[in-house]
């Protein structure tokens, strides 16, 4: 059902704090994570592998986990170091515990074969903890199956009607297409319109001239992550030549995390490097941000339970669908490949 074998977003650097257990549902599996005396976030199947209560209501004692069901107490690497009821413990009775990395604010786990985790594939995110750029952390949460978030996130040609008094512009936007470069574990999309309206959203945190020429760049890999290159500057003044003369610059950074079959943790920050010295207009930003992603919310939503009427319905692809018809394909690389390797597994 979910990609294992890849890195997921789990938490802002901040939700797990340095006392307390902090759980969270990814890819349908509960985890507990918490941060060791080093500072170090652990990350343990929530599951006690005696009667599957949640180790999230236990407590610490050190680094290490008390079930408060039965009294099983656990390492952070998941081994069952006491059991009360009992001298000696089997050596089978674990959690499985995940690879788990902070970088940039984010904290990054591999849901798979532990062994298989390579820090060095998580996306680039620095402009998160840049100090040449600013941002704050977002996170909303969807009762909505990952896949229709990444399909709104590959088409930006919804922005102009879900998102009039915010990111849109003109409904003249959507009639442009983007390009669309595969990658090999996603896809590149590039739309640039020219001579255009400044959004609403920027409109709000910047003086303009007038029109502006408007670009968004982004890579949308797997598992669902969004790393973008967007901005305006006045029109006629070299930004699709690579130049940034007077321009509001955007690195957006956004995750998309399956709880389970039906719901998605939905990881966003949205990084400038204008007017970095004044935090309202981060504010500004950020408040904008949020407010056009519960527009999306309202109608990805509301497409989610049409579809559930009806099990049979087929969605039909248009022009403009080309780059989540190429990423949906390639999350299906991706879990046949998965598939695959078990069966030769079980062999």
């Amino acid at each position: 059902m979910f990609i294992q074998n890849t890195w997921y977003v789990a938490a802002w650097s901040h939700e797990i704090g340095a006392d307390d257990f902090f759980a969270r549902t990814i890819t349908g599996i509960p985890v507990l994570m918490y941060r060791s005396a080093d500072g170090t976030v652990v990350a343990l199947e929530d599951r006690c592998c005696h009667r599957g209560a949640p180790l999230s209501l236990g407590r610490r004692e050190g680094d290490d986990v008390r079930c408060l069901y039965h009294g099983l107490k656990f390492d952070c690497s998941g081994t069952c170091i006491e059991a009360p009821a009992q001298d000696r413990v089997p050596p089978q009775a674990r959690v499985r515990s995940f690879a788990v990395v902070e970088r940039h604010r984010w904290v990054w786990i591999w849901m798979g074969d532990a062994a298989l985790a390579d820090p060095d594939a998580i996306p680039d995110t620095h402009w998160l903890d840049d100090p040449d750029w600013r941002s704050l952390p977002g996170y909303i949460h969807y009762d909505v199956n990952y896949l229709l978030i990444c399909d709104n996130l590959l088409d930006f040609s919804h922005l102009p009607f879900v998102h009039p008094t915010t990111l849109g512009g003109p409904e003249s936007y959507a009639k442009i297409r983007p390009s669309v470069e595969r990658l090999d574990n996603g896809v590149r999309v590039t739309r640039w319109t020219m001579d255009t309206d400044v959004p609403p959203f920027a409109a709000a945190v910047k003086a303009w001239p007038g029109k502006v020429d408007r670009w968004n760049i982004y890579d949308f890999t797997i598992p669902g992550i969004l790393r973008m290159d967007s901005g305006m500057a006045p029109v006629g003044t070299g930004a699709q030549d690579g130049l940034r003369v007077d321009a509001a610059e955007f690195r957006g950074c956004q995750a998309l995390t399956p709880e389970t079959a039906t719901s998605t943790h939905y990881f966003f920050g949205h990084p400038h490097n204008f007017a970095i010295d004044q935090p309202e207009v981060t504010r500004a930003i950020h408040q904008s941000i949020v407010e056009a992603f519960d527009e999306d919310r309202a109608i990805i939503t509301a497409q989610q339970r049409n579809l559930a009427l009806d099990p049979s319905f087929n969605m039909m692809a248009f022009a403009m669908d080309s780059a989540l018809v190429q990423f949906r394909r390639i999350v299906e690389r991706y879990l046949d490949a998965e598939r695959q390797g078990l069966a030769r597994s079980a062999v």
